[in-house]
Order: structure tokens, then sequence, then C-alpha cells
């Protein structure tokens, strides 16, 4: 396959990316105990060597929140942030680019997690309303989600997600995505299955929107224009997802705010069974075109699509001009060299070890499972 188009440069925000193969937000599990890793940074750095256009962190936890993830990181404090720092560095060093991934689970977490009771504080979520399903690693037998404690002012947790794109901005991070998929914090005031309230953060869709665009004001106080927001409009996974019309009410207005706002970029989601669950035999998810749907709504940002993206289906798009980068994750994973291999026709081979995708330690080792992956001979 000839690439010319994803080899392209793209302005995104202040920077310019040397090609337009993203490598996206990947929970990995191993920042042990919070703290990012020297381990980490030769994961990261990895994948800069390999050609990533743009490195969007594993989701990066705003606050302490007793997730099912014991060992996600966080940038909530100084060593984190120095962390941090040390991979950014790195990857700079190396020649790559960097965002941060910022993430809340909201109703997501569990009470009885470790993390959680360091917290000291409730599980939040916009309304009283628990999610279905909830398995967590750190926790016996299947606890499932509790009814989160109705968030009393969202303006206090928007103050906590400018406060840790401030730390990401010390950390050396070139911008910051938003985390507004997969059923977290973020997608679940813009869903009306979990967002019950009645004053002005819940209801019509441009309130239930009022949160992710307010927060991304703040973010953008501190970034500028190298703001991003990730956005899951079929839900789906973590029990998520409304009637088909109030989602695309509800998504197309906020991507039409969200596109006013001079963002770096909007990262849309397609629907992959992976991501959908089943309750009481039924789908969960609401099945759409994503891309048809929602992509006249993106014009002042640029556009990356992910999801089941393979490189060919991506040259044939950015060469149409219909989108400006792609943004690919499991592929990442397996292949630290995937843009050179690309780029050499060499094909995509490893297969992926799931039960250590994010488990963290197989006996003394977190390397196993996660820097391991063979490269290409060239």
């Amino acid at each position: 396959m000839a690439v010319k188009a994803l080899f392209s440069p793209l302005q995104v925000g202040s920077v310019t990316l040397k090609n337009r193969v993203m490598m996206s937000a990947l929970t990995r599990n191993r920042a042990e105990n919070t703290y990012p890793t020297e381990l980490m940074k030769e994961y990261y750095v990895q994948r800069v060597v390999g050609g990533a256009g743009l490195i969007v962190s594993e989701a990066i936890l705003v606050t302490r929140q007793g997730t099912e993830w014991p060992h996600a990181p966080g940038i909530w404090d100084a060593k984190q942030v120095a962390g941090w720092k040390n991979i950014t560095d790195a990857v700079h060093t190396a020649g790559g680019k960097i965002y941060a991934q910022l993430w809340h689970v909201g109703r997501l977490s569990h009470p009885e997690a470790p993390e959680q009771i360091l917290a000291g504080e409730p599980v939040y979520g916009p309304s009283a309303v628990s999610a279905r399903g909830g398995t967590f690693r750190n926790i016996p037998g299947t606890p499932g989600y509790v009814t989160p404690t109705a968030i009393e002012d969202p303006s206090i947790i928007i103050e906590k997600f400018k406060k840790a794109a401030i730390n990401a901005k010390e950390a050396g991070f070139d911008g910051v995505e938003l985390h507004g998929a997969n059923g977290y914090l973020i997608t679940q005031f813009l869903d009306s299955t979990a967002n019950k309230r009645t004053d002005k953060w819940g209801g019509s869709p441009e309130n239930r929107s009022r949160f992710g665009l307010e927060m991304l004001k703040a973010i953008i106080e501190v970034f500028g224009p190298d703001v991003a927001v990730k956005l899951s409009p079929v839900g789906g996974y973590n029990d998520v997802g409304m009637p088909l019309q109030e989602t695309l009410d509800t998504y197309s207005y906020f991507i039409t705010e969200a596109d006013k706002l001079n963002l770096a970029y909007i990262a849309l989601v397609r629907y992959h069974p992976y991501f959908d669950i089943e309750i009481d035999g039924v789908p969960r998810a609401t099945k759409h075109d994503v891309f048809e749907s929602y992509r006249p709504y993106v014009k002042n940002a640029k556009l990356f699509l992910n999801s089941n993206v393979t490189p060919e289906e991506g040259e044939e798009l950015v060469s149409a001009g219909k989108v400006d980068g792609i943004s690919i994750g499991l592929n990442w994973i397996t292949h630290p060299d995937l843009v050179k291999r690309i780029e050499h026709g060499k094909p995509l081979d490893n297969r992926p070890d799931f039960a250590l995708m994010q488990t963290g330690k197989n006996g003394d080792s977190w390397g196993i499972g996660y820097t391991d992956y063979p490269v290409a001979v060239y």
C-alpha cells in the first residue's frame, strides 16, 4: 500500500505533527500506587521511536479514585508531576509529542476500593443512579457498582480538572485531551440515563452538555489551543446510551459548541462490539454511523477517527479530506514500531497478550506484555 496522506505533517493546536497516526489513550495499569515509572517511560519512548505522530497518554486520574485499575496513574501531587515530567522529557528528546488524557470515572468507582478509602470521599456521579455491572481487580467477588452520591456543585469537579491541567502543563505535556468517552464522568453528564438532574446541569441537551463544555473552557485557560476532547456517542460500555434521536440531538449540540472553542482536535470513537455490553440479553449501545452523523459539525477543530481504523482505511479517509488523522489503540500496544511497519509495508503480526493487557504485575516483571513486543526486521 502506498501511504502518502498519513505521512504528511499536520498542525494540531500550536504543534506540528510529523504524521497523522495518533496513539490513542490506553490504560495499562502499571503506575505503581498511581506514580509514573521508568518502565512507563520506556514504553512511551518505544512508540515515539516507532513513529507515533502524537501520543495520548493513558488516562490520568485527576483525583484519587477507587477505580477497577489499582495502578492507574494520577496527576494530583508533586511526585506524580515529577514522574510525568521524566516521561515527557524523554518523549521530547526522542522527537515525539504527547498529550495528557485527563480522567474522572465518576460513578464507576467503588467505596471499598483501597484508593477510594484513601481518598476519604464518597463515589460521585451526576445523579444518584448506579451503573449496572461492575468488577474490580482489588475487591473479591463481583461487588457491582454502587449508587453514587450526586455531585452537589459540579463546578468543584471542574476546578479539579483545571488543577490537573495546570499540573500537566508543569509536567511538560504538549496538550490535554479530555476523556469524554466510554461512560466516564463527562459521558455520565451527557447521558440522560445517568444524569437525572433538574438544575442547570441536567435535563435538556444544552444543560447536560454544560459540564463538559465548561470543563473545556477551564482547561483552555491553561493550555490555550492545545486542548482536545474524545467522545463515544454510541455508548454501551459502562452502561450508558440513549435513544437514537436523543443521542443525535445531544452530541450534535455538544460537538457544535465544543468546535467553537478553538480546540486542537476532536476524536470520535466509532461503534465496536468490544465496547458494547448486554443487559438482559439486549445490547446496550445505540448503534449508528458516528462519522457520518457528526462530521458535519466539526468545522474548526481537526478530526481524528478512532476504533478499529486500519492504515488502509485511514489513508483513504485522509486522502479524501474526510478526516485529518486516525487514532489507533490495540495495534500500538502490540507493535511499538507501528508507523514504521506501515511505512515499510511490514505486517502487523504481533499477537496481543490479553491476559496482561491491564493487569500489571506478572511475577516480578511488569514489562511482560508491555514493553516486550518485538519490532520488525528492517
